[in-house]
């Protein structure tokens, strides 16, 4: 079950909303929990059966860290390995043993040896983020983050939480625990959490599906030109932010809606003005994450530059592999590893001069655009095709195999997309500094939701809704 369809919209979320506001304060945990194993259970009721299990082992380890703790430290670290390496250990099973499996049986083909029989594992969808959660947990309680939870209904809440559940954020135990203890049930959370579920509903619907048929027709072409490559980067980039921005919207407002506050998970990433900045302002909960865990555990930037570097690249590259399991995922973690490691030698070396924010901004972003396109490619030849299109080794104009089949209404709304990312915060700014204009623009904008709103619902109902992206993840 997805936000973005009818069953949700009409059904699942209502009925849930009802009877969670009515039901006394100490059974709303229930009342979560219930809900998310059944939002879960309505893609694979088996898949499940593991999303409790990981829970549930969490839970006991978690309180056996924190028994341990005080007089037999290096207990309750083994402890944590054992918890760490279980839960990764579900994640690497599931989403790599395929990827592994495969590029093993090419080595073997390539020797002339026999190759190993498929096992054709099927990925649980939001693997990634659940896990994350509770590796998380177990780490924080190892570090006295955080007290380990006594009640199992707690934690279970917490990590199967269905507004965070397929595709984030991914909100730390710590951050969400108190709110579990004390929610902040208002009718001003409620309307700013529907108004928010509404718009992020729309830049899903209305930008994001729309301009994904001409990303995907053009990654499709075997040739493409200079015009249809860049078109296609173009695209893809728009859909991937509206796509994913529009999730974390949805489950922002989803959680306003039931008295909590999740952490933003963007902040005007494609205003970013260096790739160090970029990863300070996209996907904030994952990259965070990374940092707290992985980054400053390995030793961050305090082992001397090089280590820093190498550092910077295990990192990006095991971010990769987070996305996914292909090596397309892999090469674009090692590219944003090596350009955060020449930003940060730039930078130690004081090498850096100022740059105009307009140039700086355009030169990270064609960065972050080289980089989607073999995030987005299916295989490395595929991204190959597109990056030589790009240099224009196929033609510069409009290719006829795109001609054709052209979608004049995504184009629109592709280049409506670009004006709201790059002259809507402007434009925000500028009228936010003016308080009674501001006052007013806001309550317009409630007008023009809800209609829009609508005009989304019409839209699933008539041809459906794609899967969010990062679901896939």
């Amino acid at each position: 079950m997805f936000f973005s369809t009818g069953l949700f919209i009409f059904l699942y979320l209502p009925g849930f909303l009802l009877l969670y506001h009515a039901l006394p304060f100490r059974f709303r945990s229930l009342c979560i929990l219930i809900a998310s194993w059944i939002f879960y259970a309505w893609w694979r009721v088996d898949y499940l059966a593991l999303l409790v299990a990981t829970t549930s082992v969490t839970w006991l380890l978690g309180r056996w860290i924190a028994s341990e703790l005080g007089m037999r430290k290096n207990r309750a670290r083994s402890v944590l390995a054992a918890g760490v390496s279980f839960n990764l250990g579900i994640l690497a099973y599931f989403k790599y043993t395929n990827f592994g499996l495969d590029s093993l049986n090419a080595l073997l083909s390539t020797l002339g040896a026999n190759m190993i029989p498929a096992l054709n594992v099927i990925l649980p969808i939001g693997i990634s983020f659940y896990v994350f959660k509770a590796t998380s947990y177990l780490i924080d309680v190892y570090r006295w983050d955080v007290p380990a939870a006594e009640s199992y209904l707690e934690l279970a809440a917490y990590i199967a939480l269905f507004p965070q559940l397929i595709a984030g954020p991914i909100d730390r135990y710590r951050n969400l625990a108190p709110q579990f203890r004390q929610m902040a049930h208002t009718l001003g959370y409620f309307s700013a959490g529907a108004l928010r579920f509404m718009s992020g509903f729309c830049k899903k619907v209305l930008i994001a599906d729309t301009i994904a048929p001409l990303a995907d027709s053009i990654f499709a072409l075997d040739r493409p030109t200079f015009v249809d490559a860049w078109l296609g980067a173009g695209a893809y980039t728009m859909q991937l932010y509206f796509d994913f921005s529009g999730y974390t919207d949805m489950a922002i407002g989803l959680g306003l809606m039931m008295g909590f506050r999740f952490m933003e998970n963007f902040r005007e990433p494609y205003l970013a003005t260096s790739i160090t900045d970029f990863w300070k302002r996209w996907h904030i909960s994952l990259s965070s994450w990374f940092r707290d865990y992985l980054y400053i555990p390995l030793g961050g930037n305090r082992q001397g530059p090089r280590r820093t570097y190498v550092n910077l690249m295990a990192v990006m590259v095991l971010c990769g592999l987070w996305h996914g399991p292909a090596w397309t995922f892999v090469v674009w973690g090692a590219w944003h590893g090596i350009l955060l490691a020449f930003e940060r030698h730039r930078s130690a070396a004081r090498q850096k001069q100022a740059v105009p924010q307009p140039v700086a901004i355009v030169g990270t972003m064609l960065l972050v655009m080289i980089g989607w396109v073999v995030f987005r490619a299916s295989s490395l030849p595929g991204a190959v095709r597109m990056y030589a299109g790009m240099l224009g080794l196929h033609g510069f104009g409009i290719s006829s195999e795109l001609r054709w089949r052209f979608d004049t209404l995504a184009a629109l709304i592709l280049g409506f997309a670009f004006v709201v990312v790059y002259l809507g915060p402007w434009v925000s700014r500028r009228v936010k500094d003016r308080y009674q204009r501001w006052q007013r623009v806001t309550a317009g904008a409630r007008l023009v939701v809800l209609p829009l709103f609508l005009i989304s619902i019409l839209k699933i109902l008539a041809d459906s809704s794609q899967a969010f992206l990062y679901a896939r993840f």
